[in-house]
């Protein structure tokens, strides 16, 4: 938003109307002068130049700013997430949590690292990737896509009612906001867990938008338990993060697009929240050791 400056206030300061009375200025320059009899005309003028006013330097109005820069909060630059290395080296000086990590000692350690944790809804991807990024040594961010989109409250285009052109512009809009965020944690060696309800049969919203948004070493994990346990999670939904059964059998047959597609997949069925953290820990470790080609 440019700013524009406001007008200046009347020579005679706010609330005074000029009049025929006396200047200000001139009793002020009456004052100034030397008290004795007039110089004779033949004195030697002045030095200087003459008074006029008031003295000191005349003030300058600032310029305006400038429109490309009004508003602007520089950010750091971030880079693309660099490839991870078989052996990756622990960050100089990591930033202990409070209680020991559940994790074991081989798993990510201090490894810096960008996660993208796909699955239906119900899978518990959200609550898996919060424990997961809470539990780790070393500080981990967690952006759920489903948050960021929901941040446009008025005009909200929600896709169970329908994917139309808005609700996939608000789709793609919300994942280049996630992979912006995601980029400026990782430029600060902070890491980062993403969860999405990723297709393997739908463009729109496949992996190679976050790839694009994040960089090319993002690490895709595939959280996918049975239809029964995600229609007994998905009853227990509220608000619009409930869908119906229907919708809940068709989406976790497209998930189950993912196998064969060479991504680590963690049937969570019969785990809690923390063993499937320790699982997708696990799964990283290995991961880091041996990045999928995808």
């Amino acid at each position: 938003m440019q700013h524009t400056a406001g007008a200046p206030l009347p020579p005679h300061g706010p609330g005074r109307v000029p009049g025929p009375g006396p200047d200000p200025a001139a009793g002020w320059e009456r004052q100034a002068r030397p008290t004795g009899p007039p110089p004779s005309q033949s004195a030697s003028p002045p030095q200087g130049p003459p008074v006029r006013g008031r003295s000191g330097p005349v003030p300058q109005q600032a310029p305006p700013p400038s429109p490309d820069t009004a508003g602007h909060v520089p950010l750091p630059v971030g880079g693309p997430v660099p490839a991870p290395s078989p052996s990756p080296s622990p960050s100089p000086s990591p930033v202990p949590v409070p209680s020991p990590s559940p994790f074991a000692e081989n798993g990510t350690g201090t490894a810096t690292l960008a996660v993208l944790l796909i699955g239906p809804a119900g899978a518990g991807k959200t609550t898996v990737a919060r424990h997961w990024a809470q539990h780790r040594r070393v500080p981990t961010a967690h952006i759920s896509l489903d948050d960021v989109r929901e941040w446009v409250c008025s005009g909200f285009a929600d896709p169970q009612t329908g994917w139309n052109d808005q609700s996939e512009a608000q789709y793609r809009l919300a994942r280049r906001t996630c992979g912006f965020a995601a980029r400026n944690f990782l430029a600060n060696g902070i890491s980062c867990i993403l969860d999405d309800a990723v297709f393997p049969d739908r463009p729109v919203v496949g992996l190679g938008g976050w790839k694009r948004h994040v960089g090319p070493g993002l690490l895709p994990v595939v959280l996918l338990p049975g239809l029964e346990v995600v229609l007994e999670r998905n009853a227990e939904r509220s608000g619009n993060r409930r869908l119906s059964d229907e919708e809940v059998a068709g989406i976790h047959g497209r998930m189950a697009g993912w196998y064969g597609s060479g991504l680590p997949i963690i049937d969570n069925s019969r785990c809690d929240v923390e063993t499937t953290a320790r699982i997708l820990d696990d799964v990283l470790a290995r991961a880091l050791k041996s990045p999928p080609a995808w």
